[in-house]
């Protein structure tokens, strides 16, 4: 099969949607969510302009994210998305794709039927025909392993919703563990902790911004420490507290164990004769969550293989989509008609 310019890989991640072309590479890279009119139904913004809407809106607008737990949890709303972001892709690469082909990424974990509502989804959005890659799978792709020889491959993916992390080999996989803990839940357990310990009010941006500026994986390290605002839950108004990255990874201890966990679970199904090879090649880390400090670290010394970092841990997955177009007859047979 030729693969034309009408043909694309779409990372659709709880987070993030990227949309990868062959010749242009990632054409684009916007947030997961969608502003929409409550009265109307009307869709406002899609992507950046949405995500600065998050917990700003006035009551009729509400700013959402149709994807839960790396799965659809909005059908609508993740189809108009989806028409934006392929819109909003054709406008980038320079030509109106009438009916492209689409490789889109599912969690590894995920049911026939959230399988089959990411296939309607894309379908409705205007894809022609409709190719699913696991996860993991187009991670490795897009990290440049050698998926198709018979070498353990394992990757460990943390992104918004789920953390999937598998070994695989012969352009399959061969164990894997997928989990519904990752950038979100590590987000909601600082959200938490600041209302517990302080009383205070923090947004989900704020959240992720405490994350990612001093959030630490289960290593020590220098204390940072950082400003935030939000609002007292004793007296309702705006209040400044001051955070420490020990706090922090305090509160993100339980969540970042069960990724541990997960990984230690998979290697612990892996068939004994790649065992060898997990040992000389080690464990690739991908998705956001990779990009926490120390959580390269903290993990080699957890887990005694290297560890590597992906070198474009954000966008693997989407590369890989776009990468597995190579591979389309393969995946012919889960293509829906």
């Amino acid at each position: 099969m030729m693969i034309t310019t009408s043909e694309l890989g779409i990372d659709l991640g709880t987070a993030n949607i990227l949309v990868y072309s062959k010749n242009k590479g990632i054409a684009l890279n916007e947030p997961s969510v969608v502003a929409i009119d409550t009265e109307t139904n009307h869709v406002l913004a899609v992507g950046k302009e949405a995500k600065e809407m998050i917990g700003k809106t006035p009551g009729k607008i509400k700013a959402i994210r149709p994807l839960k737990d790396g799965v659809i949890a909005d059908y609508d709303v993740t189809t108009e998305m989806l028409k934006h972001i392929m819109k909003k892709a054709s406008k980038k690469l320079g030509f109106q794709i009438r009916k492209p082909n689409v490789v889109v990424c599912t969690p590894s974990g995920s049911t026939s039927v959230e399988r089959r509502a990411i296939q309607d989804a894309v379908r409705n959005a205007g894809a022609k025909k409709v190719f699913l890659i696991e996860e993991p799978v187009a991670a490795a792709i897009g990290a440049g392993l050698p998926v198709d020889e018979p070498i353990a491959n394992v990757i460990v993916d943390i992104g918004g919703g789920t953390t999937e992390v598998a070994i695989i080999s012969f352009g399959g996989v061969v164990a894997c563990h997928s989990i519904r803990i990752a950038g979100d839940r590590l987000d909601d357990d600082i959200m938490q902790y600041v209302r517990k310990e302080y009383s205070v009010l923090i947004g989900e941006r704020t959240a992720e911004r405490v994350k990612m500026e001093i959030g630490y994986a289960l290593v020590d390290h220098e204390e940072l420490k950082m400003d935030i605002r939000g609002r007292d839950l004793v007296t309702g108004l705006p209040k400044t507290i001051t955070l420490s990255s020990y706090e922090i990874r305090d509160a993100m201890r339980e969540s970042l164990l069960h990724i541990l966990e997960a990984i230690r679970a998979t290697l612990e199904d892996c068939p004994a004769e790649l065992s060898g090879d997990i040992v000389d090649r080690g464990v690739i880390l991908t998705g956001g969550g990779a990009l926490m400090n120390g959580m390269q670290d903290w993990l080699s010394k957890e887990i005694v293989v290297p560890v590597h970092l992906a070198s474009s841990p954000l966008e693997s997955v989407a590369i890989g989509t776009g990468k597995a177009l190579k591979f389309i007859h393969k995946l012919q047979a889960t293509a829906v008609k």
